[in-house]
């Protein structure tokens, strides 16, 4: 190990370490919570707490539909991450076939998601790879979370802190456009990793590195890498 390597790196979970969820599995549990509260939605609104729930989002169909944000949002994370968790026991979600290049990595790791703190927990628990991260940052089920997930650098600070690093010495590594924006915003090297579902994602700000597989990471010089792994 060399005075230039990262001091840690952080990923991104979905689409990076564990594949994603079919859309319409989400859909359907959004559309699950509006039934619980008696609401016939338009699909649209469906659509808009779905995925990507943006603040704005979620007061604007709250409002028109007359439901408390706060109420309407913990029960839609409980039923979305009800519905993932439903999907990992499906053999639907599951690990990516290069997540050993992680464990490879000799250093200090860490993992921001804007996914659920409790789809997380369940999920690194039943892969068994909890013990690989010394810091694991999802979202609470507030509506308050929604302006705090990336591109906002929210989560991603506070695994830094929680990893006791300087962002200048870490590698951020994802596979969407926001969190090229968070890491870079935090102040992190960032690695877009284009997996298959991400072939025309437009990533407009340049991220460090572009990678097609977390094998990849391994051969960057600034990565150091377990010597019985070493490759």
């Amino acid at each position: 190990m060399t005075d230039d390597t990262y001091d840690a790196v952080v990923f991104d979970n979905d689409g990076v370490l564990t594949t994603l969820v079919d859309r319409a599995i989400l859909r359907t549990a959004a559309a699950e919570t509006f039934a619980a509260f008696d609401v016939d939605p338009a699909p649209e609104d469906v659509d808009r707490v779905t995925v990507g729930v943006s603040p704005d989002d979620l007061a604007a169909v709250c409002d028109r539909y007359d439901l408390s944000p706060e109420a309407f949002w913990r029960l839609r994370d409980e039923t979305s991450s009800r519905a993932q968790i439903d999907a990992v026991h499906r053999g639907e979600k599951r690990l990516y076939d290069d997540i050993d290049a992680v464990e490879a990595i000799d250093l200090p790791l860490g993992v921001v998601s804007s996914n659920q703190q409790t789809t997380l927990d369940f999920l690194f628990d039943h892969f068994a790879i909890d013990s690989w991260f010394g810091t694991v940052h999802g979202r609470e089920p507030t509506p308050e979370s929604l302006a705090l997930k990336k591109p906002a650098t929210h989560y991603v600070e506070r695994a830094l802190e929680s990893l006791a690093v300087d962002a200048d010495r870490t590698l951020f590594v994802g596979d969407t456009w926001v969190d090229v924006v968070a890491g870079d915003r935090a102040g992190c090297d960032t690695a877009f990793v284009r997996r298959p579902h991400r072939r025309d994602h437009t990533v407009e700000l340049p991220p460090t590195y572009e990678v097609e597989t977390l094998d990849e990471l391994l051969a960057l010089d600034r990565v150091p890498v377990r010597s019985e792994t070493a490759r």
